[in-house]
Formats: C-alpha cells, structure tokens, sequence
C-alpha cells in the first residue's frame, strides 16, 4: 500500500480527497499547511505528495522547495493543486500542476503514474539525517502487561 501525503488547510477538501484516494486503495496522511507538512513527511516518507498552494504558514510552492533540497526527498513527486492559475515565478519545482476544480480522473491518473515510476525504480534505503540514539534497551513485548 503507497502512502501519500496530502496537505491542504481546508478541512473539506482534505475530508473529500482522503476519502477518494483511500477509496483507491492508498494509505492517506494529513497536513494542515507545508510547516505540518515536513514534519510528517519525514516521519512517513510518503510516494507521493499533493498538497495545495495557498496556506498559512508555510505555502505549497514553499514546501515543494524545502523537499527538493533535502537530500532525502530530492525525487518525491508532488502534485500541486490550486484554484490559482500555476505560478511560473515561483520555480516549477512540483512535478505535475492541477488546477481546482480537478476531475477525479486527472487527479487518479497523475497519482497512479507517479507512484508507479517511484515503485518500479530502484531506490536506495532512507537512513534519516540524524540517528535516534537509544541510552535504554528495547523492552521484551512478550514481558509488557
């Protein structure tokens, strides 16, 4: 099951969209604004990420920059929605533009063929930037009451 993480500051079409793509099949992780956003995504390391452009906080086009220079995220393909017409001062850095209202099919066809390309390509393993350092050993599940 591929795991997309789909940020958007309006509670309803973060509800609709979740319900669409989990319909699919796919596992769904929420973000209310790109500040949200980062801290999920190194937590979920989604294979995908569709996220809207104008939010508090932290926009879209702001987190799709702050990926593309992590060195874990370089390749992860965002889709950027907006009902804003695509911004061509901002640096294209999302891989694929869908402007609000979308149809469900554009939608499914962009996240289909994106999570295929990032499933078919040999990735190599993700090793977070800072190891968690561990003073206490791990606890015997089998001992836990």
């Amino acid at each position: 099951m591929s795991t997309i993480l789909l940020v958007d500051d309006d509670l309803e079409n973060r509800w609709a969209l979740q319900q669409v793509l989990e319909s699919r099949g796919y596992r769904v992780v929420l973000a209310h604004n790109g500040r949200d956003a980062l801290r999920k995504v190194h937590a979920e390391f989604p294979e995908l990420v569709i996220t809207d452009l104008e939010m508090p906080e932290m926009d879209g086009g702001e987190l799709c920059r702050r990926l593309k220079r992590e060195a874990a995220f370089p390749d992860l393909p965002v889709v950027l929605l907006s009902s804003m017409p695509e911004p061509t001062d901002r640096g294209g850095c999302w891989t694929a533009f869908l402007r609000k209202p979308a149809s469900i099919e554009a939608l499914f066809d962009a996240v289909d063929r994106f999570i295929a390309v990032r499933l078919t390509c040999v990735q190599t393993p993700r090793v977070p930037e800072h190891a968690n350092v561990v003073r206490w050993p791990a606890i015997d599940s089998r001992c836990w009451p």
